[in-house]
């Protein structure tokens, strides 16, 4: 059953849109390659940032994933990045929320993007 989504753009102010936009767009990547190796959805992470660049990704879907992938590069969580174990539990909870949301939207090219840019192999083909 496909669930339609609120706009995102009607619901949040468009000045939160853009905040979130301008915050991923400043610390995405640098904090992404910092902690790749420690977090096992690395890819996950860099599927939605390219999905949420992509001109052709509606607005919505933007929208939600430019918030998931703001609170990853949020200093301040509800649980600090830092603790051995536990400091990435609700950045991953927070984008699995958002991909459940808008998974039709990734597609293939943006995850092998993603696969690129973390310099991981494209899996073999079937």
């Amino acid at each position: 059953m496909k669930m339609d989504l609120p706009d995102p753009e009607a619901v949040q102010l468009p000045a939160v849109i853009a905040r979130n936009r301008r915050t991923v767009e400043r610390g995405f990547w640098k904090k992404l390659l910092r902690v790749a190796g420690r977090i096992p959805f690395a890819e996950d992470l860099a599927a939605a940032y390219f999905c949420a660049v992509d001109p052709l990704t509606p607005g919505r879907v933007r929208g939600v994933l430019f918030a998931a992938l703001a609170y990853f590069v949020m200093p301040m969580d509800v649980i600090p990045d830092f603790i051995a174990g536990f400091g990435f539990t609700d950045d991953a909870a927070v984008l699995a929320t958002a991909i459940g949301l808008v998974s039709g939207h990734i597609k293939p090219r943006h995850r092998q993007r993603a696969r690129a840019a973390l310099d991981i192999p494209e899996p073999p083909a079937e």
